[in-house]
């Protein structure tokens, strides 16, 4: 689903304007780079040459305007999954340790992970981030989580990401600006703040990009709607389409004397991949993720990995994060 928002975002970006990206120092090597290319995908300017025409849809269906365009007709499975890896995805067997896989879904950032059987040459599994958070709310009642699960975040070292290192968008900028950023700053979600930039008054996550392709009424003024009238309209759009999603329950935030156990259960219950953490007076102060609190449960000792990754994937030029 990321890689396919992404790629949207591109197309978006060729009906709307928008600043080029701006370059980055950052270049990670080793394990996090290759772990890094699993997850990657081909550059933008490689994928901005998959359609060409020239783009000027002003109202409609998005989904008609997208399986119409040539960006739609030419760009084929290889240049989502990304065709630089020698393997088809970095996968773990069931021989591997139940701390190889947190930490790649943790500190090395995927999101999920296929378990394959090499003999027979299948995938017998895939695990998630969710599902890891759903295993350890069903460890509610052992000794070692219930010890666990009554700190606080804060006692824990919650949030990770503070609030001067958000990515925020405010309420008045246009919704395209949101998923700009999210593939800019390849992150799955942004807070969409007040102008203060104080206070959070909604989400906007990767998935959001479908409401695009299944609401006209949301598409016919994408070019102009902002953030927070998308979030209205999305919030209209599933009274009367889906009552029960959980994106009806408004903006899910939660305070840093909170325990680990009660948030893994609000996470859980919810069904969703951040929450928002805010002071007495409501002032955002950070998020915590799924991979966030997978990443407070284990350690990766010095030279964990050695050659795991070597010989799988192959670093691309260029390769970021």
């Amino acid at each position: 689903m990321e890689a396919l928002v992404l790629r949207i975002g591109l197309h978006l970006d060729k009906l709307v304007p928008s600043e080029p990206p701006s370059p980055t120092n950052h270049s990670p090597t080793g394990a996090e780079s290759a772990v890094a290319s699993a997850n990657g995908m081909p550059s933008s300017a490689e994928l901005r040459t998959l359609g060409s025409e020239d783009a000027s849809i002003t109202a409609g269906d998005f989904f008609e305007a997208l399986t119409s365009s040539e960006f739609y007709k030419k760009t084929k499975v290889r240049d989502i999954s990304g065709s630089f890896r020698w393997a088809p995805f970095l996968a773990l067997q069931q021989s591997n340790s139940f701390l190889t896989m947190l930490l790649l879904l943790s500190k090395y950032k995927m999101k999920s992970i296929p378990i394959v059987d090499l003999g027979a040459g299948n995938i017998n599994n895939i695990i998630t981030q969710s599902a890891v958070i759903h295993m350890l709310a069903e460890c509610t009642g052992l000794q070692w989580f219930e010890s666990w699960g009554t700190k606080k975040l804060s006692e824990i070292g919650l949030p990770t990401i503070s609030r001067n290192q958000l990515v925020t968008v405010h309420e008045d900028e246009p919704v395209l600006q949101a998923f700009r950023l999210m593939r800019k700053k390849r992150v799955g979600g942004v807070p969409v703040v007040t102008g203060d930039g104080k206070k959070a008054i909604g989400n906007i996550s990767l998935r959001d990009v479908q409401f695009l392709l299944t609401a006209p009424e949301i598409y016919h003024d994408y070019r102009l709607i902002t953030a927070k009238n998308f979030l209205l309209a999305v919030k209209n759009y599933l009274e009367k389409h889906d009552t029960r999603s959980p994106m009806l329950s408004g903006m899910i935030t939660c305070k840093t004397n909170k325990t680990i156990k009660e948030l893994i259960q609000m996470l859980d219950s919810l069904k969703i991949q951040r929450v928002y953490v805010v002071d007495d007076d409501g002032n955002l102060e950070g998020t915590i993720t799924l991979r966030d609190i997978i990443s407070r449960l284990v350690y990766e000792p010095p030279g964990y990995f050695g050659d795991f990754f070597d010989g799988v994937l192959p670093l691309p030029e260029n390769c970021r994060v």
